[in-house]
């Protein structure tokens, strides 16, 4: 992986949601859910074998089933690196693997459209790129079942979760996303913390027009306390990453957003005298969301600069 995907990557893992303590998956990418159904005391046929000449192989669950799609701004990442961080934390809390397939491994197309999915574009499922888990956890003598269908495309990485338990454990989320207490816009006064707690903060207070790199004003309250974090903490390196709303073509935001970021990282060095060693700039564009792009006030909280730790020592 190159030094700028894993500066990305660091900045999505970055992204944690409050969650039920139950069962929070964290993403390894700046995620948004695009799509979510739940269907209450029913039963669901959940795959654990790969699709034969037989048919698919399914065992049968019951409760509360809540589907989930969830696209991520990871177009560094490989599926089993999509696949692996979300099994390793399955496993963590408890879970036992059923079954696990890679593409032919599973079926290829057969398995694809066996498989009980969101449809296409929430959920999108490359037929020549996809992996699949199916999991379980019993809890005071009552079964709790997860499946997840990784698939990416040239840009993005798609997840879809599945859930199968009683009521109430489905009703609660089981994945996290880019609108989250980490990154939601931030008082500069909590910046330290927020960075000492997550890793990653928003500069909530930076003004940048529409299809602007400059910033339009001299002083940001942001800007004095990562300067002041940055002093007390000699060794510790940050990116910083741009984004933009959807207005314009990918490519384009994402040269806007980089721009964004560097105009960022331009302003530490000149006027805090920051090491520019101890900085870098980079862009994703429209990729990861933290509002809608329907509304003003939404694109406007899109327009934004992050700043993530990369290094500690």
């Amino acid at each position: 992986m190159t030094r700028t995907a894993r500066i990305l990557a660091l900045a999505a893992l970055a992204c944690p949601l409050p969650a039920s303590a139950d069962l929070a998956l964290d993403f390894p990418g700046a995620a948004s859910q695009s799509a979510e159904e739940i269907v209450g005391a029913a039963s669901y046929r959940l795959p654990v074998g790969p699709y034969a000449d037989s048919g698919l192989e399914t065992i049968r669950a019951e409760g509360t089933i809540r589907q989930a799609a969830w696209r991520t701004a990871t177009p560094q990442l490989s599926t089993l690196e999509l696949l692996s961080t979300l099994r390793e934390q399955l496993t963590d809390k408890g879970f036992s693997i059923l079954f696990e397939c890679e593409t032919e491994g599973c079926g290829g197309f057969d398995f694809r459209f066996a498989v009980d999915l969101i449809p296409e574009p929430e959920m999108h499922v490359d037929l020549g790129d996809f992996r699949y888990l199916a999991a379980r956890r019993v809890t005071n003598g009552k079964p709790d079942y997860v499946g997840l269908m990784v698939s990416r495309s040239l840009e993005s990485g798609y997840v879809q979760i599945t859930r199968i338990a009683d009521d109430q454990k489905a009703a609660e989320i089981v994945a996290k996303s880019t609108k989250s207490d980490a990154t939601r816009p931030i008082e500069a006064g909590s910046l330290a913390a927020q960075l000492n707690d997550a890793g990653v903060a928003v500069l909530s207070d930076l003004d940048f027009g529409v299809g602007s790199a400059e910033l339009a004003g001299d002083d940001y309250a942001s800007l004095d306390a990562l300067a002041q974090y940055l002093e007390a903490n000699p060794g510790h390196s940050i990116a910083l990453v741009g984004h933009t709303d959807f207005a314009g073509s990918l490519d384009g935001n994402v040269a806007l957003s980089r721009k964004r970021a560097t105009s960022v990282l331009d302003r530490l060095v000149g006027r805090y005298g920051i090491d520019p060693a101890r900085l870098d700039a980079q862009g994703v564009g429209y990729l990861a969301p933290v509002a809608s792009n329907e509304t003003d006030t939404g694109r406007a909280k899109n327009r934004r600069v992050e700043v993530v730790i990369t290094s500690t020592q």
